[in-house]
C-alpha cells in the first residue's frame, strides 16, 4: 500500500495521506515523494488545484520518529529541505482538509497552503522544543508573521497544543467546520477553484508570494542548518530517546561545556 495516493479529478489533483496506522507520521521515502508530487503538478497544466487531506483519524503526526532517527537531516539537501523548496516554487492553489492530529509537520506544513479547513477536533502542536529541536518549513518566520511574536511564542517556544478554534483566532486556518464536513468543505472550494482561469489564478498567488518569498527562503535555510546541529546534540539525544521509551525527558541529565553556557 502506498503512503501517498493520488487520484485526479477533472483539474483538481487529490493527495491522500495513507498511512491510518501511523496517524499519516511522514517517513523519508514521503518527503521524497510528496515533493515529487507538487513538483509534477507545478508542470502539469492539466493540474490547476491541489486538494490534500489524510486518512484515518488524523491529518499528519509529524515525523515517523523511528525513521527519523535513522536519517536525521543534514544542513544541506535533505528530504525535508526538497519538500520545502517544492512548496516554495508551488503556485497554484492548495487546499487542505485537516481533521485529528496535525503535529510538527503537520501543522508547519499547513503555513504553505492558500485554503485550511479544519475539523472540531483537529489537535495541532509545534513541539520541536520538547524534542530539543527547532521549528521547519520557514514556520519561525511565518508563524510570528501571521500571529505576532506573543502569540508565535506561546506556540512555538512553549510547545503548546492548541485546537482548531485557536488556530482560527491567530489566523492558520481559514475555517473551522464539523469533522464530518470538512473534506467537502474543501473539496467545495477547490471546484470553485478550479473554474477560475488558471493562468490568472496562478499570476496572482504568485504576486501574493512575491514580497515575503525572499524571507521566507532566508528562514528554510537557517532553520535547516540549526536544525541538523540541534538534532545531534546530547539534549536531542535525550529527547527521542525519551519519546521512544514512553517517558518524560530529563534535559538535567545534559551538561553544557563551559563554553556554551
Amino acid at each position: 500500500m502506498d503512503d501517498i495516493v493520488t487520484e485526479r479529478t477533472g483539474s483538481i489533483l487529490r493527495v491522500q495521506f495513507n498511512r491510518p496506522t501511523k496517524r499519516n507520521a511522514m517517513t523519508s521515502a514521503m518527503y521524497v515523494a510528496l515533493a515529487g508530487i507538487f513538483n509534477e503538478a507545478a508542470k502539469d497544466e492539466n493540474t490547476r488545484v491541489v486538494l490534500w487531506h489524510g486518512a484515518g483519524d488524523s491529518f499528519c503526526a509529524g515525523n515517523d520518529i523511528e525513521d527519523f532517527l535513522k536519517n536525521p537531516p543534514g544542513p544541506g539537501e535533505s528530504p525535508q529541505a526538497g519538500l520545502m523548496k517544492a512548496f516554495l516554487n508551488f503556485d497554484k492553489p492548495v487546499v487542505v482538509a485537516v481533521h485529528g492530529a496535525a503535529i510538527g509537520g503537520g501543522t508547519t506544513m499547513l503555513t504553505h497552503c492558500d485554503f485550511i479547513y479544519a475539523g472540531e477536533s483537529t489537535k495541532f502542536q509545534m513541539p520541536f522544543i520538547n524534542l530539543a529541536v527547532v521549528p521547519e518549513f520557514g514556520s519561525s518566520w511565518s508563524v510570528p508573521a501571521r500571529a505576532g511574536h506573543v502569540r508565535a511564542a506561546e506556540l512555538i517556544l512553549l510547545g503548546a497544543p492548541f485546537d482548531a478554534r485557536h488556530a482560527a483566532e491567530l489566523g492558520l486556518v481559514t475555517e473551522v467546520v464539523s469533522d464530518k464536513d470538512v473534506l467537502a468543505r474543501a473539496t467545495e472550494t477547490a471546484r470553485k477553484l478550479a473554474a477560475k482561469p488558471a493562468s490568472a489564478l496562478q499570476a496572482s498567488k504568485r504576486l501574493m508570494k512575491q514580497p515575503f518569498r525572499e524571507q521566507l527562503k532566508a528562514a528554510m535555510k537557517a532553520e535547516n542548518e540549526e536544525f541538523s546541529a540541534q538534532v545531534r546534540s546530547e539534549d536531542a539525544k535525550e529527547a527521542f530517546t525519551a519519546f521512544l521509551e514512553k517517558r518524560k525527558p530529563d534535559f538535567t541529565r545534559t551538561v553544557k561545556s563551559p563554553a556554551a553556557v
